[in-house]
């Protein structure tokens, strides 16, 4: 590792190189130009999986026959085996990718054997003194060879720089892709490059503010841009892809929040599966940068708030565990949002008392289709609270002893052998008890889901047979009950299932 002081040495060392092949510095007070780009007419599509694909046409000049040509400002993660290149009356014979980019620490690396000039500043008296001095190494440290001394050059807050006498081989200011051309003609020509890059994504950032008094959301939609190629993309024609495509994808296990996919179709125009979100008019996508775009802005969509709990079969609480709090809503046009959600996070929040918003959750969402009912957990109710315990359980014993299996023994196509298995089948009669209770002003709905009543493939018979209040069943495993709690108030409930577990 490079300590403080030479890194600050190397820049100053870079700076004295290049200065002698500069034009002109700015004038005091102004800022300087930006740095020109050879890049071309750029066009660049951007997955949400920090994949991009970028195509570049830049008119050259290309000599007849054999010849290297250059191509600086790429992306530092270009992905070369998906170069594609397209000039007329050219072939490419053969390309390289020159990723060792002009840096302190690489500057150190490079002079590994080389001499350099060690500038040290006396800080009391600010005298300068020059020594000459070899790079031994750069592992863990500079270790440098002055005369027939070995120091390692600490960072001891003394100034000192390093003063390079050339810019080592093999190093560029800028990602550099250069390729060995065959062409049957000279003349400028429209050069066309193509290839995929890391380093640039996107995702959706959605802000939801929610009006409970009115059952609505207010949502604005953003795209979330960032690029960390290494790379400045000028003036580019920008698509966003919603989408994961093969060799691509996130991967990862993300909670939608769905709980009804929407079959309605978007209006967005498509490319295959996926959906299409281009940035209006051309912009500049700086290295290192993070570019925020508006592609949603709706008002008043229908929205309640939904407590709810899920209960394993047979679970026992030790104490209260508060229940989730959910914002329910519909992606679909009738309701007013009207659009497929690209995968992103979708942070709500909500006026206080004064008017003023403030922040009471979020939730990611993958895509999601026009048309989905979403429910989104925004955190844990601060008053509501849900005990689920196993009030009884109990053996019920068949009267007599079920057969349940024959078996054969066939030989030579003839039954040998033949008998009777017997053997006995139990049930089991249990009672859940559900307490609830709620500390808030209001009487509130809690959504509370038995799971687990599926519980092996051999014993998903099971059978409710008292509930204090009816049930929903919403699959061979789970079954919902909307259960009203009184304001400061508590609520018992008793359900029994009889099953063969």
């Amino acid at each position: 590792m490079i300590n403080r002081a030479i890194i600050g040495a190397c820049t100053i060392g870079a700076a004295v190189l290049a200065a002698g092949a500069a034009a002109q510095s700015a004038p005091a007070g102004e800022a300087a130009a930006p740095a020109e780009t050879a890049q071309g007419d750029v066009a660049i599509t951007i997955y949400n999986s920090n994949l991009a694909l970028v195509q570049d046409v830049r008119q050259l000049p290309i000599a007849q026959g054999k010849s290297r040509v250059e191509f600086p400002d790429v992306s530092a993660q270009i992905r070369p085996q998906t170069l594609s290149f397209a000039a007329a009356n050219t072939t490419i014979i053969e390309q390289n990718f020159d990723y060792d980019l002009l840096t302190p620490s690489k500057l150190m690396e490079k002079a590994i054997g080389q001499t350099v000039t060690l500038l040290r500043t006396n800080p009391a008296t600010g005298t300068e003194t020059r020594e000459r001095a070899k790079v031994l190494s750069v592992a863990g440290g500079t270790v440098i060879q002055i005369g027939d001394r070995i120091e390692v050059l600490r960072d001891d807050g003394l100034p000192v720089r390093v003063i390079f006498d050339r810019v080592p081989p093999g190093l560029r200011a800028r990602p550099t892709l250069s390729v060995n051309l065959d062409s049957t003609r000279a003349g400028t020509r429209p050069v066309q490059l193509r290839y995929l890059t890391g380093g640039l994504g996107w995702n959706a950032d959605y802000v939801a503010l929610y009006n409970e008094s009115a059952g609505t959301i207010d949502m604005q939609g953003w795209v979330t841009l960032t690029n960390n190629t290494g790379t400045t993309f000028h003036n580019a024609d920008t698509v966003l892809v919603a989408g994961d495509p093969n060799g691509g994808g996130r991967g990862g296990y993300r909670d939608r929040g769905m709980v009804r996919a929407g079959t309605e179709a978007a209006s967005r125009e498509r490319l295959g599966d996926f959906y299409l979100y281009p940035i209006s008019g051309r912009t500049t996508i700086a290295n290192a940068q993070t570019k925020q775009v508006s592609f949603l802005d709706v008002q008043a969509v229908p929205a309640k708030k939904i407590y709810s709990r899920e209960i394993y079969f047979r679970q026992n609480d030790e104490q209260p565990i508060n229940v989730e709090s959910r914002i329910a809503f519909s992606t679909s046009k009738a309701q007013g949002l009207g659009d497929a959600l690209p995968a992103g996070t979708v942070r709500f929040y909500q006026r206080d008392r004064e008017g003023t918003p403030q922040f009471i959750g979020e939730k990611g969402i993958g895509h999601t289709p026009m048309g989905s009912d979403l429910s989104l957990v925004t955190g844990e109710a601060f008053d509501i609270t849900v005990k689920a315990e196993v009030e009884s359980r109990e053996t019920i014993t068949a009267a007599e002893w079920e057969k349940s299996a024959r078996w054969r023994v066939v030989k030579d196509g003839r039954v040998v052998e033949e008998g009777t298995l017997e053997r006995p089948k139990t049930y089991y009669r249990t009672v859940m008890r559900y307490t609830l209770t709620n500390a808030k002003a209001e009487g509130v709905e809690v959504q509370l889901t038995q799971s687990g009543l599926g519980n092996n493939w051999w014993s998903d018979d099971f059978r409710v047979t008292a509930e204090d209040l009816p049930g929903v069943q919403l699959n061979a495993d789970r079954r919902r009950y909307t259960i009203p709690v009184p304001a400061e108030g508590e609520r018992v409930i008793r359900v029994t299932y009889e099953t063969r577990y």
